[in-house]
């Protein structure tokens, strides 16, 4: 008789969790940035010397020190915020959209053209409606090519959608080159100075008022979208199983289609926002890398658009600090952006421990915490 070696049990294991409270889950996460402020605590001491309490005030300084610094920390927000929003379909149907960058920057090329054709003709409201209709028709176009070679052609959606990116880029390269003020400088310089034709108006008495409000309804809209109706529900089985989808009648391809019409649309939007309501001019660098960041929000999120406000703010607030620390305290670039993704790393890491839990040797999984 042959005698079967077992092997040791390891000493940990890791089991996915069935599920889990809504108290338990925040509560990973706050254990998460404290201990991601301790761990960066240590790492700006050994390598600076500084006090990291001062580092931390310094951080807060830089996205809300000021007024001014406040609100271009909130207007930085709304925008990351309205593109996580316009991703959040889309990837709830994990249709793996990284084609917002491009999506921006189509909505804000369509915005910028039209506010140099016809700003000195139209008025500011017509021009206003005129260029979030086209920015919305630009974005939406964007989002519905890859998504109809993906319904009728199964073809890989998250290279299509990159690809799509460097596509935008070069119109926009292209546009710039064209429209350049003053001849020579490779800038379209600021839209209207004089006549601010085509600019957001201050609403509440500030000067981003009104796109707090838009990506705000935006935000409240997509979350009654997606949790209450029918396309939400669709989309909803679409992401949990095609053949069950199919099975319930629902058409994969109209609703892969459709969805991604309304996640470009609304990255459309994002970039007459960020054109009219903001830099007021075009450029390569409009959308700024926050399409790629908002896949961050939207994941973080779990497509709860509400949560997202936190988590993009968040991100902003880090942005503007790390600007911040650098200037004020004589770091790099590289330690203020080491402090950053230290942040980071331990925030994205507790969700590992809300989706997965440890096993010790000698545990059952019914014992493991």
């Amino acid at each position: 008789m042959s005698q079967v070696k077992q092997g040791k049990e390891p000493l940990l294991r890791i089991a996915k969790r069935d599920g889990i409270s809504r108290p338990m889950a925040y509560g990973i996460r706050v254990i998460a940035v404290l201990l991601s402020l301790v761990v960066s605590g240590i790492f700006i001491f050994a390598v600076t010397k500084l006090n990291p309490i001062q580092v931390y005030e310094g951080i807060y300084d830089g996205a809300f020190g000021t007024a001014r610094r406040s609100w271009v920390t909130i207007r930085d927000t709304m925008m990351l915020l309205c593109i996580g929003v316009g991703l959040a379909p889309a990837f709830k149907m994990k249709f793996w959209n990284i084609g917002a960058e491009g999506q921006v920057l189509m909505g804000g090329v369509l915005t910028a053209g039209i506010m140099r054709a016809y700003g000195s003709s139209l008025p500011t409201p017509v021009l206003l409606v005129l260029m979030a209709v086209m920015s919305i028709v630009a974005g939406c176009v964007w989002g519905i090519i890859p998504a109809v070679f993906k319904a009728y052609w199964n073809t890989n959606e998250t290279l299509f959608t990159l690809m799509m990116n460097y596509v935008a880029i070069q119109i926009t390269s292209y546009c710039v080159a064209l429209w350049e003020n003053p001849i020579g400088s490779n800038t379209v310089g600021v839209i209207n100075q004089s006549t601010k034709a085509g600019w957001f108006p201050e609403l509440f008495g500030q000067a981003y008022g009104l796109n707090v409000l838009l990506v705000l309804l935006l935000t409240v809209g997509m979350f009654l979208y997606l949790k209450y109706s029918k396309q939400g529900y669709e989309i909803t089985v679409v992401g949990d199983s095609v053949n069950t989808a199919r099975y319930a009648g629902i058409s994969v391809k109209k609703v892969t289609i459709r969805t991604m019409a309304i996640s470009g649309a609304i990255c459309g939007l994002a970039g007459f926002i960020a054109v009219s309501g903001a830099s007021h001019t075009i450029s390569t660098s409009t959308a700024g890398g926050r399409g790629f960041t908002a896949i961050i929000v939207a994941w973080l999120a779990q497509f709860n658009t509400f949560v997202m406000i936190l988590i993009s703010l968040l991100l902003v607030f880090l942005q503007k600090g790390a600007i911040q620390i650098a200037s004020q305290f004589n770091l790099n670039d590289y330690a203020s952006n080491i402090i950053t993704g230290i942040i980071l790393f331990f925030i994205l890491g507790s969700e590992f421990f809300i989706n997965y839990r440890v096993i010790l040797r000698g545990k059952k999984e019914g014992e493991a915490k």
